[in-house]
């Protein structure tokens, strides 16, 4: 399969930070929604795309949190989003919609990982549910603010994705759950999404990107016991990082994202998967530390998701 899968020599790295990517970058006057924008990664994003100018609308599951969080960053307004729920999905975006507003950028921020088995919904699955159809959705829904603009749009997926493509015949795993492949099977809907957008959109100027942001502790890991990260080899049994060059700050893990979002190094471009504020080659053999799998840029995998997706939540905005 041929591909645009390559680096192009950003400058940025993997220790480079969400501030330092936005450096000389104006965003002012632009309008930008960071789902998970007031925890770990999601907070640092805010907080840099404020720096530089935008207004961020925060999506949020827990309101007060996300305003106690969010409490002096000007140009910041939340509201009630739980990904879980299509209704909420739908509520949230037919009160921005009301707005009359348009949006410049969006990012895909929030999500789980390796959670126990879990049911929303209609019995779905939690983390394909939350991670990937709440955001489908939501997009979807929120459409007519992002077309005219021709906004970015950024799905944060990870290098989780490695560890599962799509389980076509059983996505909501009715059979044997495995948390740790169901959150890879999750991870590559997100990199899929952004595959299948960007050539829906790409037409009226919309670009979509998705992205590995680095490993880097957050309340993300708020499902795994210390005994299991302990086993990882994350940290020791008194819970102190093991080898902390190996993780990202939050500032250096919201990088990828914000580069996503408004570097002009990657004007003209879409439908790529990123990884330490560059484009990923694509992934080498059983390698498992870098790069994007093939599963996840199949344009045709994309576009059979996209079609599955819209059946699931009833929602599409390229229906004819």
């Amino acid at each position: 399969m041929s591909t645009a899968q390559h680096k192009i020599g950003s400058g940025f790295g993997a220790t480079s930070t969400a501030d330092e990517v936005l450096e000389g970058i104006d965003l002012g006057g632009r309008l930008a929604m960071v789902t998970g924008g007031y925890s770990g990664i999601g907070l640092e994003t805010t907080r840099s795309l404020v720096k530089a100018g935008a207004r961020v609308v925060v999506p949020a599951r827990r309101p007060r949190t996300a305003e106690q969080a969010l409490a002096g960053l000007p140009g910041v307004e939340v509201d009630e989003l739980d990904l879980g729920d299509l209704e909420s999905v739908r509520g949230f975006a037919e009160r921005f919609l009301g707005t009359g507003r348009g949006l410049d950028i969006v990012i895909d921020s929030a999500g789980i990982m390796a959670c126990p088995e879990t049911r929303v919904g209609d019995g779905w699955e939690a983390q394909f549910a939350t991670n990937h159809l709440g955001h489908f959705a939501l997009v979807n829904r929120l459409w007519p603010a992002i077309a005219p603009g021709g906004a970015r749009v950024v799905s944060v997926s990870s290098r989780g994705h490695h560890a599962a493509g799509i389980r076509w015949d059983d996505v909501h795993w009715r059979r044997g759950y495995d948390k740790w492949e169901a959150y890879g099977q999750a991870k590559t809907a997100n990199v899929l999404f952004a595959v299948h957008l960007d050539k829906l959109g790409r037409d009226t100027g919309v670009r979509a990107f998705a992205l590995h942001p680095g490993g880097i502790l957050t309340p993300l890991q708020r499902h795994l016991a210390r005994e299991e990260m302990v086993e990882r080899g994350w940290i020791d049994e008194h819970g102190n990082l093991l080898h902390p060059e190996a993780f990202k700050t939050p500032q250096q893990g919201a990088a990828t994202q914000v580069w996503a979002a408004a570097s002009p190094q990657l004007d003209g471009l879409g439908g790529l998967y990123l990884e330490d504020c560059d484009i990923a080659e694509p992934a080498s053999g059983t390698d498992d530390r870098q790069g994007v799998k093939d599963w996840a840029i199949d344009p045709e995998q994309a576009a059979r998701l996209w079609t599955l997706s819209a059946e699931l939540t009833g929602v599409d905005a390229f229906a004819s």
